[in-house]
């Protein structure tokens, strides 16, 4: 039985991992926010942000935390068509997860239905990028640890959805977000827990890429994507926000005299011409 090491890099590949899970939380659930205070095409675009936010998070710590597992006594290279699908999976059931929340008419239904599809596939998604991994042995998986793992799973993104849903205020959504983040984190170390692996040396080359050559780079490239899109999500204004403005504009051009929006500052005072 080879030695598994979770953490090869200390604290770092841990820590890291669950601020990938906890951003991609936090967008997921503010976009979630955005598209239930609006409809028609408004609603399905920022349900599609919000998909893309939850899954590129999800998989980029289940990943980022790969780059601390080790195992001695075998090199680990990753394929790379089984890896990108894992991540297209991700992608789709989180989608239609959310999706499943966002125009379900009956919210309890939608809100079981979709908290077991997505969870399911993010259990798939991580089962599927550790098909991915390739080494010198035979990899097996501890049942009982897969079943828990997939109940964590399912119950994650369940309260995910609920958040979603019911949770509105900032903080309430960033004190979700922290808890979603450590679900989704207990749920891949619950299932790296699972894993067994018997090492057979071998000289011969590994097919596949190493860990930096490919998964390094994606992860970069889509935790980048979750920085950035969180700024554009903090620095646009609500439904609630473009409502309250709307009826100040009105309001100012109902008044007699007016005839300039925004008011021309003089001084201390605002001039109307």
């Amino acid at each position: 039985m080879g030695h598994l090491d979770h953490a090869a890099f200390g604290w770092l590949t841990p820590v890291l991992s669950y601020a990938m899970a906890c951003t991609g939380a936090a967008l997921g659930l503010r976009c979630t926010v955005r598209a239930l205070e609006t409809t028609g095409g408004s609603r399905r675009n920022w349900l599609l942000t919000a998909a893309s936010a939850l899954g590129t998070g999800i998989w980029t710590m289940h990943f980022t935390a790969m780059l601390g597992f080790a195992v001695r006594g075998t090199d680990l290279r990753y394929d790379v068509p089984l890896t990108v699908l894992s991540l297209v999976v991700a992608m789709v059931v989180v989608c239609a997860g959310v999706f499943a929340v966002g125009y379900g008419r009956d919210r309890t239904r939608a809100l079981v239905l979709g908290g077991l599809t997505t969870g399911i596939g993010v259990a798939s998604m991580h089962y599927l990028g550790m098909a991915a991994l390739r080494l010198h042995g035979d990899v097996s998986f501890d049942p009982v640890m897969v079943a828990v793992s997939v109940v964590i799973a399912v119950v994650a993104a369940t309260a995910a959805l609920w958040a979603a849903l019911n949770i509105t205020a900032p903080l309430a959504v960033t004190v979700a977000s922290l808890v979603m983040g450590l679900a989704v984190s207990s749920m891949h170390y619950t299932g790296m827990h699972a894993v067994r692996v018997r090492v057979l040396p071998s000289a011969e080359p590994l097919a596949g890429a190493t860990a930096m050559q490919f998964v390094f780079p994606l992860a970069v490239g889509l935790g980048s994507y979750l920085f950035l899109t969180s700024a554009f999500v903090a620095l646009s204004p609500t439904a609630r926000e473009r409502a309250a403005e709307d009826a100040a504009r009105r309001a100012w051009r109902s008044t007699p005299a007016v005839t300039e929006w925004p008011p021309v500052e003089r001084g201390n005072h605002a001039y109307i011409p």
